[in-house]
């Protein structure tokens, strides 16, 4: 029987290769001559310094576009409050992995009102989905990507 399953993941690798291709860019940029601003990337967090609040908002435009073009999708970040301390203004970014229970359960609902005749069941942070046709599969899919989840999300396993 068909199936495939739908999942949240982040290739940490091109995340990392867009921060360091946004610290390059930060120190080329006439805007930021002798800023004390920058890029940190641990873990699975991105933190952002610089002296004002309208740097950082310029700082999350580079970020956002070198993550665009190594097809990352930004939806996979999860800003955090601005913090202050001293001459110096942070915020950090989390990156989504994995879909919550609650997005499960909206996927799950939205899978069941398309009437197809599939079956979609949680499997910790991934929901796979099976079905008797690979249209109906197929059809699952592009319903998923028409709707306005808040989340990335990319179909792999499927299986035949």
């Amino acid at each position: 029987m068909p199936s495939f399953d739908v999942v949240s993941e982040v290739d940490l690798q091109e995340v990392r290769n867009a921060v360091d291709q946004a610290i390059r860019e930060l120190g080329t940029r006439f805007d930021f001559k002798g800023v004390d601003a920058g890029f940190e990337l641990a873990e699975d967090k991105i933190r952002i310094h610089a002296e004002e609040e309208f740097q950082l908002a310029q700082m999350l435009d580079i970020l956002r576009d070198k993550l665009t073009r190594r097809d990352v999708d930004t939806r996979a970040l999860d800003a955090g409050e601005i913090e202050a301390s001293g001459k110096q203004k942070r915020q950090q970014f989390g990156l989504k992995q994995g879909i919550d229970k609650d997005a499960s359960r909206k996927i799950v609902k939205l899978i069941k009102d398309a009437k197809l005749k599939v079956q979609s069941q949680v499997q910790g942070e991934q929901v796979r989905v099976t079905g008797k046709k690979r249209d109906d599969l197929q059809q699952v899919i592009a319903m998923l990507k028409k709707a306005d989840l808040d989340l990335p999300l990319s179909y792999t396993n499927f299986r035949d």
